[in-house]
């Protein structure tokens, strides 16, 4: 009996020590993905933001926390908070709009990653209320699945205009909030991290071709489809996002 449960007991601290291996990994990618993200330009001051899923146990998330930069992610200041916002673990300060990140991590069992900036390009794309074009390659990434929400231009910070947000983003890769700022989705971070920085640049794109006035037509639907097949491959992301994570090191 006792070798049993001596038995049991290396298995339950070999879990737990895997678990926070597993977690210790994640908050470092996190860590990095703040760098990328404000040396690409999706800083705001303190605002914004990027949460991550837990692994082996999908209804918590890690989270930046509130008056820090993205760029200054430690592992002392994540936050792990519940699908109701609540936070479970950690002694900072909470975003108060995580209702973004818990109800799309509510709504989409496949999402792992969420990241909410307030780039200038897809910001001013969102005003014009048009949508968004394949102009450009990272534009075909968004093709047939980029929301809009529009039910205010006000901070997301209810349950209800989260849920709200989640709507929107249906079954889409990302949402465009009108005149506020972009909800960015991904699988991993490297996926939402490559996603958030390209949505940016499509937008860029199509204002900079709509402001040169009389735009020549979109390729083809199957044509567009394909691109978007090619790149998002995960092995694209991935790639994309070390070669950043290369460079924010190398710029240390």
């Amino acid at each position: 009996m006792a070798k049993s449960k001596s038995a049991n007991t290396r298995f339950s601290l070999g879990k737990r020590t895997g678990s926070q291996a597993a977690h210790r990994a994640i908050k470092e990618q996190l860590i990095v993905a703040g760098k990328v993200l404000v040396a690409e330009g999706q800083d705001d001051f303190t605002r914004g933001h990027i949460s991550f899923r837990l692994p082996d146990n999908p209804n918590l998330f890690f989270m930046k926390a509130h008056s820090i930069g993205l760029d200054e992610i430690t592992m002392q200041n994540i936050l792990t908070i519940d699908l109701d916002g609540n936070v479970v673990a950690g002694s900072a300060r909470r975003h108060s709009e995580v209702y973004i990140h818990s109800e799309i991590f509510k709504a989409r069992a496949d999402v792992n990653c969420v990241i909410h900036t307030h780039p200038t390009y897809s910001i001013a794309l969102s005003a014009t209320g048009r949508p968004l074009k394949c102009y450009s390659q990272p534009g075909a990434l968004f093709y047939d699945a980029l929301g809009v929400y529009t039910d205010t231009i006000n901070l997301i910070r209810t349950h209800a205009m989260g849920a709200g947000v989640a709507r929107a983003l249906g079954q889409g890769r990302a949402v465009l909030l009108k005149n506020h700022g972009v909800v960015v989705t991904g699988a991993t971070i490297a996926e939402a991290v490559i996603g958030t920085i390209m949505l940016e640049n499509g937008a860029m794109v199509q204002l900079l071709v709509e402001a040169a006035g009389d735009p020549a037509p979109e390729f083809s639907r199957a044509d567009i489809e394909k691109l978007k097949a090619d790149i998002t491959q995960p092995e694209q992301f991935t790639i994309n996002f070390d070669y950043l994570v290369r460079r924010v090191k190398r710029c240390r």
